[in-house]
């Protein structure tokens, strides 16, 4: 099973774990993925690691697609490839929510599905170089159409050659973008991901990919999941001490009717927790959704505990489905624990 490593996009400070990353990367790690929200950016810290770094691939996971405009994404990871090396960058992309598209980007919401398709066809077609890039797509075209047009915009091909096989990854959940990662994609950053979750995916994806046709299975999507690890001897202390996070996450981390984060843990059958949490988070009264956060929930989406308890409990993540496993921490313990039990040190 691959290995990642998450950097620390959601602080204040600007992630630079050198050590840490080249700890990765001794280890056998096959990735590190940084991500955006609306502090961060998703690659300046990528291009910064390339450079210290000779060997991990460098994915974002996700960059928001509200951020900038798809012609723009490609420039950017086919540049930070080339100062990289030759297969090293995986382009993840994602919709985020309407209240950062519409709150900080000053972008409509839309309709996330046909924009999400729109983006990712351009994306491919700048890389690939074929032509000079149009498209006529529901949400997104090229040029640009609006009334507001001038209407001396022609269609223009990179000057850069990047390369075509850049690998474009969908940071999705719902039945219907999932379908689409399935489609278009060359990997998939589930939200939510744990043991068990492919009974629920498996035929979406299934769906997908036969849309996509050309033979495409299962086989050729790479699917990265998240996870927590902690080594410790007080499992529940450590539960407890990622209640908030996650509490943030389903209680205040989207509008009240459009939290995805709040979706994915229904859809891992916490319906009820889930509306308790923000319920209260949005009353204010986040102690109590902290509290309400259920243990098991933690539990199952992570690897918690003593080194055995890990062991034992990693065999249900590499059963999973995934292809491979993005760690979130920063134990050195935990990495090297983890490099052994998925047979990556080198």
């Amino acid at each position: 099973m691959k290995l990642g490593l998450l950097l620390d996009w959601e602080r204040a400070h600007v992630p630079f774990p050198v050590e840490r990353v080249q700890l990765a990367e001794r280890l056998g790690f096959d990735s590190i993925w940084s991500a955006e929200s609306y502090g961060t950016d998703a690659l300046t810290t990528l291009a910064y690691l390339a450079a210290v770094t000779r060997r991990i691939r460098l994915g974002t996971g996700v960059m928001q697609t509200a951020a900038r405009a798809p012609t723009a994404a490609a420039m950017a990871v086919g540049t930070l490839e080339k100062l990289a090396g030759e297969g090293r960058v995986i382009a993840g992309f994602g919709l985020s929510g309407p209240q950062i598209v519409e709150g900080w980007y000053g972008q409509a919401w839309g309709s996330p599905y046909w924009k999400l398709r729109d983006y990712v066809q351009i994306v491919r077609k700048v890389l690939e170089r074929k032509e000079p890039v149009a498209h006529e797509g529901r949400e997104i075209s090229l040029p640009y159409r609006g009334t507001d047009a001038l209407g001396v915009g022609k269609p223009l091909k990179s000057i850069q050659r990047p390369n075509p096989n850049i690998p474009l990854w969908l940071g999705t959940g719902s039945e219907a973008t999932v379908k689409l990662t399935a489609e278009l994609a060359d990997g998939w950053l589930p939200l939510g991901f744990v043991p068990g979750s492919m009974q629920t995916y498996r035929p979406w994806l299934e769906a997908g990919l036969k849309r996509a046709g050309s033979g495409k299975s299962l086989a050729d999507l790479e699917i990265q999941c998240g996870c927590q690890v902690v080594v410790t001897d007080d499992v529940r202390a450590a539960i407890d001490g990622l209640k908030p996070f996650f509490a943030f996450l389903v209680g205040g981390m989207g509008h009240e009717t459009k939290n995805f984060h709040k979706e994915s843990m229904i859809r891992r059958g916490y319906r009820e927790a889930a509306d308790r949490i923000q319920e209260l988070f949005l009353a204010g009264r986040r102690e109590g959704a902290v509290a309400a956060v259920p243990d098991a929930f933690i539990d199952e989406g992570g690897l918690i505990g003593p080194r055995e308890r890990i062991r034992e409990r990693f065999r249900a993540w590499e059963d999973s489905g995934a292809t491979g496993i993005t760690l979130l921490t920063e134990s050195p313990e935990a990495m090297s624990l983890l490099a052994e039990l998925a047979g990556t040190q080198r």
